[in-house]
């Protein structure tokens, strides 16, 4: 039934009940898909790949060949590394910032005293980590074996590209991809009480409820505080370089110059102003003047501005102030509102005196307006005018001016803000920081994971239009298949495996172009929004559409379907609770159909209507949100649809189980004999054949050997009676259950 290719042979094996099984040879060397041109790219990510060849017959009794894959890929250690310098960065800077804070009341000041304790630790820990990690230099993989050790518990498990090209007799040739790794989870914390969904569930519920410490900030607004700190602290030193070149235009009297400065300084400077317009900022100003000893709010040096005070327009209307803020009646509101005025005038004098210069100079054109649009009445004309050559002169005091508005705000706002976060750490410490931690660690395993797939994705399609159209138009579907069980220390497994991919949507991808032989990507943001610079060569670089190339963010929808198929999950349906396992697949189908409605409207008409011809989505969509209706004990239909949608709709294919080496291997085997079946006319008389085939002498008896030494599954008879149908290995392949 099979014949060895020509050359790279290195062992042949038979089905050992002496029936004629495909022949299967390994091979060193590794096919580019999409060209030798990109194959450099691709051999800087992954690493030490293991090939098998097999040749299966079709229905019609014709050959296809198949090219089975797998790589490690040494993101697995770079992107962990990258993540925790940024946190390490992120830390400092926040512990900084809280120790600027100023005079605070005795009881403030010890809490912060507290915080700041804790959070050098932290940091300390973080760097110990850091450090550990650096040694490992050339590494690309972490074994099964090796998930519970401290300084690798920011290493995803066993990361893998499993990689399945097929070559049929009368269909187009075809690749298809799947990243195996172990489920994003903090194995050295344990899982004695839960994993981070019922972690983070439990903290924000006691910590709402007990507020006679301190001030109760939901996440959300906490999220936001971070946020607008994040923003300060970029368009700060922005707004001052902007500054600079506009008096640097001024000095050499070019008219042009001046106006385009004036844009681009307009422009960040309007960022600024509309980055505080938000109650959260009011709150918090109001509650760091009740923890100043004696109420009295220490303001800063009031700035030289010759503008006049006023409230900033389209002010938003009040909100309530936080029940647990106490309102002070000699605190003075209206303050904020000119000091926050008083940088939006300063730019509207700014921009009136560079209207006048021009205007005097003989240009016919004004150069800008105010934050709405429209010039305040008479500003202009009272602006003494002055000789042409002293353009820098009558610009350089109201440049200082603004400089000087722009940081009394972002005095005020940033310790006001920062105090925010303060609350948020006072409460339960160290709780509150081993939760940081523990989500910290399950999100940078899921990140090495997710980046390594989009390059790999990227590679694939970089020739594909309607696949960059879809890039960066709606962004792309990451789909997770779980086969977790919800039983014991599994469920702690699955709980920090929801959360970290969930917070994958925190993620965005930016590609630039290599300007050296590194192409490894860069992590940059901060904990609530990252983004992830992907490197390619000139050459790649340049096929891409213009919105990709000038820095727009790409976006990815994370999902993820679990169905337990093993025998603890058996005893989690019968006597256990199975509701973690409903809940986390009904959100997640939410998320799916929400992309699909995404793309639906937002890809052009012509592509849409070829799209509907080739598939049939929507009904692939009500046919898995049935089956998660039905409740279905150990329903693995679920994931078939599910890796079938996203397929369909482009996107990046995950399989995760403990280790991402037994039960991912029996999933991922079973998958790609199931393409080829329903893809490429596998004969039907030969799908089990080729099942065992891939099982017993393919990649991944290979990935079960580099994790434990051993060419065995660990199953038992116990779990292997409990398998859906198609997921047992067969005879001789299995063994003792230990990992």
């Amino acid at each position: 039934m099979g014949e060895i290719e020509d050359g790279e042979a290195d062992h042949i094996t038979t089905d050992v009940r002496g029936q004629k099984c495909a022949l299967v040879c390994e091979c060193t060397a590794p096919e580019s898909v999409s060209g030798k041109d990109n194959l450099p790219f691709l051999n800087s990510v992954l690493k030490n790949p293991v090939c098998k060849l097999y040749r299966f017959p079709t229905s019609d009794n014709k050959w296809m060949r198949i090219r089975e894959q797998m790589s490690e890929s040494i993101l697995s250690f770079h992107i962990p590394k990258e993540l925790i310098s940024l946190h390490i960065k992120e830390d400092l800077c926040r512990n900084q910032e809280i120790k600027e804070l100023g005079e605070l009341s005795p009881h403030w000041d010890n809490l912060r005293k507290n915080v700041l304790t804790h959070c050098d630790q932290m940091v300390n820990m973080y760097q110990d980590i850091l450090t550990e990690l650096s040694k490992e230099t050339g590494s690309s993989f972490k074994s099964s074996s090796s998930k519970g050790e401290k300084t690798l518990e920011f290493v995803p498990v066993n990361l893998h590209l499993q990689r399945m090209q097929v070559h049929s007799p009368h269909l187009k040739d075809a690749l298809y991809d799947v990243i195996t790794v172990g489920a994003p989870a903090a194995h050295f914390q344990g899982f004695k009480n839960g994993g981070l969904r019922k972690l983070l569930h439990r903290f924000e519920t006691e910590r709402r409820n007990t507020g006679y410490q301190f001030i109760y900030y939901s996440p959300e607004n906490t999220a936001k505080a971070k946020e607008v700190l994040s923003n300060i602290n970029q368009l700060q030193p922005l707004i001052a370089t902007h500054a600079d070149l506009l008096l640097n235009s001024a000095s050499q009297h070019s008219p042009d110059s001046l106006k385009n400065s004036l844009k681009m300084l307009s422009e960040k400077t309007e960022l600024f102003v509309h980055a505080f317009k938000d109650q959260l900022v009011r709150s918090a100003l109001l509650a760091l003047y009740t923890a100043r000893p004696g109420g009295v709010l220490k303001k800063p040096p009031s700035p030289k501005s010759s503008t006049e005070e006023s409230s900033p327009q389209e002010q938003p209307p009040l909100m309530r102030r936080q029940d647990s803020i106490p309102h002070h009646s000699d605190y003075d509101e209206e303050e904020w509102d000119r000091v926050w005025a008083n940088v939006g005038k300063s730019l509207n004098c700014i921009i009136a005196m560079v209207d006048k210069l021009i205007e005097r100079d003989g240009g016919s054109e004004g150069s800008g307006s105010n934050n709405d649009g429209e010039k305040e009445p008479s500003l202009a004309d009272s602006i003494p005018s002055h000789p042409r050559e002293d353009w820098y002169e009558q610009l350089y005091p109201l440049i200082l001016t603004l400089k000087d508005c722009m940081g009394e705000v972002v005095n005020r706002a940033k310790q006001s803000l920062t105090f925010v976060l303060l609350q948020e750490l006072a409460y339960s410490l160290p709780q509150c920081l081993m939760l940081t931690l523990r989500r910290d660690i399950v999100f940078s395993q899921a990140l090495a994971g997710l980046v390594c797939g989009f390059i790999i994705k990227l590679q694939t399609s970089l020739y594909d239009p309607g696949f960059l159209q879809q890039l960066h138009t709606v962004g792309l579907i990451v789909q997770y298949e779980g086969l977790l069980s919800t039983y014991s220390d599994e469920i702690g497994m699955l709980e920090d495996m929801a959360v970290g991919i969930s917070d994958l949507k925190k993620v965005a991808f930016k590609i630039i172009e290599a300007k050296s032989n590194d192409v490894l990507p860069v992590v940059t943001g901060r904990r609530e929004h990252y983004v992830v610079e992907v490197k390619l060569p000139a050459r790649m670089f340049e096929s891409l559409p213009l919105q990709i190339k000038e820095g727009q963010l790409l976006h990815v929808y994370p999902v993820l379907f679990n169905v337990g198929i093993n025998e603890q999950q058996t005893l989690a349906e019968r006597f256990g609770d199975v509701s973690l396992q409903e809940s986390i697949n009904q959100e997640n189908f939410e998320l799916l159909q929400e992309y699909y409605k995404i793309f639906m409207e937002k890809m052009p008409p012509d592509y849409i209507s070829h799209f509907q011809e080739q598939n049939d989505l929507k009904a692939l969509l009500e046919n898995l949100h049935q089956n998660i209706q039905s409740k279905k004990r150990k329903n693995v239909e679920i994931m078939w649809l599910a890796a079938t949608i996203c397929r369909k709709l482009n996107g990046i294919r995950f399989t995760c189980c403990k280790s991402a080496k037994d039960r991912t291997s029996m999933s991922v085997t079973l998958e790609q004999c199931s393409i080829l079946r329903d893809e490429h006319q596998l004969h039907k008389d030969f799908f089990i054949r080729a099942l065992d085939c891939m099982r017993r002498e393919g990649c991944r008896i290979e990935n079960v050997l580099k994790n434990i030494k051993c060419r065995k599954y660990a199953f038992n008879m116990l779990q292997l009676m409990a398998f859906p149908k198609y997921y047992r290995p067969p005879e001789g392949t299995y063994g003792k259950a230990d990992t």
